[in-house]
């Protein structure tokens, strides 16, 4: 056999010999990386599955979320700066605000009877108000709660006083006061409920309010940065999106969404977590305190862990009243106003209050 003929003979057997050799380290460095892989994305993912499917009725799971909490845009008011990181573990909210008959359940278990359907007590009023402010005649210390009544022309908006007023036996039975009722209002959010009532409910079903972090990460449906639940889309821009209020604001209201005043559950389509009337409709209590500087005292670069709002409250227009946050407007809501259908949208109100365009949705925390 010629040199030739040996010499290639030499180079296949070793490029063979080779071949066996990388592939046996190449399967044996795979089966040791298999043995030390920690696979770290596959057990959280079905972990995700598994919380998902243990979403309990009537909610919607809500992920562990880092985002960007406070003002978005032109519209945002003061107190909605600066924009600050809020990391959040993940929570269930319920898809819909509580409606009459879930709230009529409770009352029926409970014998629970809500702010507005008692009578006033002075010795708690006069704590939030100047000293000196002289009791009121016993015929104003009535149960009762604030109604909306439109004025039949323009009137100037800083003054509430010209369209809401305290109804006598105005509550959430009777949510127009004496004589009116709840035919065929079943599944339309409950309203006249104070913050006192919405926590006594919450407690009933083994659940909470939502804080103000937890409501705002939810309202914004998956979505960074956007103005609204739907995106940066003015409100009143081709298809409704909300039950607000449509014309000038508080006289004429030109029903384009199809309601003067309060919608049912699921009358417009929700955000992208699936929740509904996050904006307009009624506005929603949360659990935190108010105050107007809150999110300059927690601002940082590291972000805050599921903040729980302020320890005292502090309104500058109302110094001695306490306040919680309410958020997500209502139908009252319009762009020449308040424009409350903003995600970043802020209000508040004190615990006692109750009005025709105020209710609450609750939160229920995953068991670890």
């Amino acid at each position: 056999m010629s040199v030739k003929i040996w010499t290639a003979a030499l180079i296949l057997m070793l490029a063979i010999i080779s071949i066996a050799v990388y592939a046996y380290f190449d399967h044996s460095r795979v089966l040791s990386s298999e043995k030390n892989c920690h696979c770290g994305d596959t057990p959280k993912r079905f972990a995700q599955q598994s919380l998902s499917a243990n979403t309990p009725e009537g909610m919607a799971l809500i992920p562990a979320t880092t985002f960007m909490m406070g003002g978005d845009d032109s519209l945002a008011r003061p107190d909605e700066f600066p924009k600050h990181k809020v990391i959040l573990n993940g929570f269930w909210i319920d898809k819909t605000e509580v409606t009459n008959q879930s709230f009529r359940e409770f009352v029926k278990a409970t014998h629970y009877v809500t702010t507005a359907e008692k009578k006033p007590d002075w010795e708690e009023l006069k704590k939030q108000l100047p000293p000196g402010t002289p009791k009121p005649p016993e015929d104003q210390l009535i149960p009762a709660s604030l109604t909306f009544h439109p004025p039949d022309h323009a009137v100037p908006l800083h003054d509430f006083n010209r369209w809401w007023k305290w109804t006598a036996k105005a509550n959430w039975q009777q949510p127009d006061g004496s004589g009116s009722d709840l035919a065929g209002k079943d599944n339309y959010p409950v309203v006249h409920v104070s913050w006192f009532d919405a926590n006594a409910y919450c407690q009933w079903a083994n659940k909470r309010l939502p804080t103000e972090a937890e409501w705002e990460l939810a309202a914004r449906g998956s979505l960074n940065n956007k103005t609204y639940a739907w995106g940066d889309e003015p409100i009143d821009k081709n298809k409704v999106k909300a039950n607000t209020w449509q014309g000038q604001f508080p006289h004429e209201n030109v029903l384009r969404d199809g309601f003067a005043r309060l919608a049912p559950s699921k009358s417009f389509s929700s955000n992208g977590y699936g929740l509904y009337d996050m904006s307009g409709n009624v506005w929603e209590w949360v659990s935190d305190l108010y105050h107007y500087k809150y999110y300059e005292q927690v601002n940082s670069k590291q972000g805050i862990k599921n903040p729980q709002g302020p320890d005292k409250s502090l309104d500058p227009k109302e110094p001695t009243i306490q306040k919680h946050v309410t958020r997500g407007g209502s139908y009252l809501c319009n762009e020449s106003y308040c424009s409350g259908y903003r995600n970043a949208a802020r209000m508040k109100a004190s615990p006692d209050s109750s009005m025709e365009h105020l209710g609450f949705r609750c939160v229920k925390i995953p068991k670890a």
